[in-house]
């Protein structure tokens, strides 16, 4: 088969193009071929090997033999199951994050544990799918935590990227009004998807405009924690979904002094989120948003994109036309 390979930290021209032997499923595992796969911030990190925590998780000079394939968010077909596999038989369609049981996405075959993976929609497509499983799920998460209500005032911070586009769409459908925070070339995709207000960022500071939120939802907190209070209403929270290194730390440990709160959301694959998930999708309560998709063998090409900041939603990588 053919898979992206990573044998040392750097930029995307790390990444090699390479025939390897097909894996075979452990007995609570499933192989999958891989229809589309998709990018996020993690894959990102680990390419890098920043921050050091993912170099204390995948190996400190370069990545271990095991973790040599980015790609946690796939969509594919099951093409067969080991012995304990009971979930899915060969010719399901599935989708799942993988980040739990191996990596390895950016290949045309995949093993995963058969509880990473949800059955996927047949109305929604392989590239779709594939766009789903992070992002989706730190949106969902992330206004769950947030305890959001109908009719309460939402700000998704960075709500132009993946996660971003799902939290506005999620939020919207459970009633919220929503503003949107991003660069001026997101404007349109945000008020797309439903934002009832949309900001430039480069234009206006949220943090400083008099307004204030009940729920703010931020995919990639540079903020202070006294500029998110300032704009929270009494009572209300902030939920970071990434961010800088310094922020995160400090919203752990003083992120729930106060009336005002600041949360972390740890990310957390779950099948039944992923369910949910379909189900939005099939109530047409949420679309993925794709800005683009690539062939295998132009990776390098889609994580130089990513890492421009340009991409509107998710970028997706097919392997199966």
């Amino acid at each position: 088969m053919r898979a992206m390979v990573q044998t040392r930290y750097g930029p995307p021209d790390v990444l090699e193009l390479r025939e390897l032997e097909q894996p075979t499923p452990r007995d609570d595992e499933v192989l999958i071929r891989v229809h589309a796969a998709s990018i996020n911030e993690w894959d990102w990190g680990r390419l890098h090997g920043t921050p050091l925590v993912n170099r204390a998780m995948f190996g400190f000079f370069r990545p271990r033999t095991k973790h040599r394939i980015l790609g946690c968010d796939i969509s594919g077909r099951v093409e067969s199951v080991g012995g304990r596999a009971q979930r899915f038989k060969p010719g399901d369609d599935v989708f799942g994050d993988l980040s739990h049981s191996g990596w390895g996405g950016f290949a045309e075959y995949v093993c995963a544990r058969d509880d990473a993976l949800a059955m996927k929609s047949p109305r929604m497509s392989f590239a779709e799918a594939a766009a789903v499983p992070q992002a989706g799920l730190l949106a969902l998460q992330g206004l769950r935590k947030g305890g959001i209500e109908h009719r309460q005032r939402v700000l998704v911070n960075g709500a132009g990227g993946g996660a971003g586009t799902f939290a506005i769409q999620i939020a919207k459908s459970l009633g919220a009004e929503v503003t949107a925070v991003d660069s001026d070339e997101k404007l349109d995709v945000m008020r797309r998807v439903g934002a009832d207000h949309v900001l430039d960022y480069t234009a206006e500071d949220f943090t400083r405009r008099g307004e204030t939120y009940d729920l703010i939802v931020d995919v990639m907190a540079r903020r202070s924690l006294a500029d998110y209070r300032r704009a929270l209403t009494p009572g209300g929270m902030c939920v970071l979904l990434g961010g800088s290194t310094s922020v995160i730390q400090k919203a752990m440990v003083f992120g729930s002094l106060g009336g005002k709160r600041v949360k972390l959301l740890l990310h957390k694959p779950d099948v039944a989120d992923l369910a949910h998930m379909n189900a939005l999708y099939e109530e047409g309560k949420v679309v993925p948003v794709i800005d683009r998709s690539f062939k295998l063998d132009d990776l390098p090409e889609a994580f130089r994109y990513y890492e421009s900041g340009h991409h509107k939603g998710k970028l997706v990588v097919t392997m199966v036309e």
